[in-house]
């Protein structure tokens, strides 16, 4: 009985975050960061603001969170692009258009920035942007190594060309986030460039 109590209890406490999670982005996304406190996530989402201090930190690890609910989204759609049965340019050309949707959205993009500028003041937050973007560029890079063994290409260096990608997506999303009719065509090219590398058999 005791571990019935016990796991019914975690599982609300994860749909209580789950459901925060849910209503900060939402929130985070349409008036951004500084205008959104958490007594207005906690009303919105139906809970007392003590509840949501039981799930987070404060309204930087919510917002975080939501960050990276958001990244998951978008490596879920690099991955599913890049993981097709398919050669490698139909997968780059599954990536593009993946990219035409995906990347550059203005409201993510313009938290990404807005809460980016807090790591001046916010150690907390300097230090877990650097974590993920390490993480990100670990997933990409194990994807890239994967990619041009499965295609037999050899001379590339997976973390390098990992942190070009991030970086390239990085600087192409905030540009297309104020003009969406940049093309991400430039994108494909330059990864159809790198994944080749030097040595390849293709």
């Amino acid at each position: 009985m005791p571990d019935t109590v016990k796991v019914s209890r975690a599982e609300r406490q994860a749909q209580t975050r789950e459901s925060l999670i849910a209503v900060a982005r939402e929130m985070f996304l349409a008036d951004g960061y500084a205008a959104t406190s958490l007594d207005k996530v906690a009303v919105r989402a139906g809970f007392s603001k003590g509840a949501v201090y039981s799930n987070f930190a404060g309204k930087e690890e919510l917002c975080m969170a939501v960050l990276d609910s958001i990244h998951e989204e978008q490596i879920h759609g690099v991955v599913a692009a890049f993981t097709r049965d398919v050669d490698l340019d139909g997968r780059i050309e599954a990536f593009a258009a993946w990219a035409r949707e995906g990347l550059g959205q203005p409201r993510w993009t313009a938290l990404e920035v807005e809460f980016g500028a807090i790591a001046r003041q916010s150690p907390y937050v300097a230090t877990e942007l650097v974590k993920r973007h390490r993480e990100i560029r670990t997933a990409i890079a194990q994807l890239v190594r994967q990619v041009t063994t499965e295609a037999g290409i050899e001379g590339v260096d997976p973390d390098k060309a990992a942190t070009t990608l991030l970086s390239l997506g990085i600087g192409l999303g905030t540009l297309r986030s104020l003009d969406h009719a940049i093309d991400v065509g430039v994108f494909a090219e330059t990864m159809r460039a790198l994944l080749r590398g030097t040595g390849s058999t293709s």
